[in-house]
């Protein structure tokens, strides 16, 4: 069956050289305006200070013509995402955001509300960690225990925010980020995983999937070496699964 759904999936919302989120400004921009959204609501259940992280954010994108309302505000959270046209789950500890979603029964609803066409969603880091089929390939401490690792999944695969390439001759002997991502791939219930670079987006419209951005990605399957894309790039194979 045909989705409807429509995403953007920052990797990040800072990215080097750049003010926050102004690597992705055309993108958001584009993507809101051309769906006619006049309000955008934010979820800032990844960190602890809300009013404060909704502000940041908002004094961001307000000046670009769409009005950001934190859904902390609304005195019933089911009610406003049910009426909303647009989200944007921020950025903070993946585990405590994807907690306070199931807390609040807000998993099934944004997935059915995105799924039927009905509610645009926008990620950034741990808000595209959600927004994929697990949390398993997040980089975050596990500081609280979610009901589930299974997340939003508007994607039917996993997401690494922030990838970073290994750094010849470096002196830090912790794992690299590839080594971490090959321990979950030998996992029975790994999925593939998109390497998304701080800079990159993933463009979500329906079956098709087109990395936007300024950097590039990998894609991580099972028994296969790891494959590089580029900015523009069509990674629509990855909604056909393993």
């Amino acid at each position: 069956m045909q989705s409807q759904r429509k995403a953007l999936l920052l990797s990040s919302s800072n990215c080097h050289g750049y003010s926050l989120l102004e690597f992705a400004k055309e993108e958001i921009c584009k993507f809101l305006g051309s769906n006619d959204v006049k309000e955008l609501i934010f979820v800032p259940y990844a960190q602890n200070d809300f009013d404060g992280y909704t502000k940041k954010i908002s004094d961001v994108i307000n000046p670009w013509g769409f009005p950001v309302r934190g859904l902390h505000t609304f005195s019933n959270p089911i009610d406003a995402i049910n009426s909303a046209k647009a989200i944007f789950i921020g950025g903070g500890n993946t585990f405590l955001l994807l907690s306070r979603l199931y807390e609040k029964k807000l998993v099934e609803l944004i997935k059915d509300r995105v799924t039927s066409g009905n509610l645009l969603y926008i990620g950034s880091s741990a808000g595209t960690n959600v927004a994929t089929k697990s949390i398993h390939t997040t980089n975050d401490m596990p500081i609280i225990y979610p009901p589930s690792f299974d997340a939003i999944a508007i994607v039917p695969f996993n997401i690494n925010p922030h990838y970073i390439d290994y750094v010849e001759n470096s002196t830090h002997k912790g794992e690299t980020r590839d080594q971490r991502l090959a321990e979950y791939m030998e996992m029975a219930h790994a999925n593939q995983v998109l390497g998304l670079r701080e800079g990159s987006i993933l463009h979500v419209n329906g079956n098709s999937l087109i990395l936007k951005g300024i950097a590039g990605a990998v894609v991580f399957k099972r028994n296969k070496d790891k494959t590089e894309y580029k900015v523009g790039a069509d990674v629509s194979f990855l909604l056909e699964g393993n």
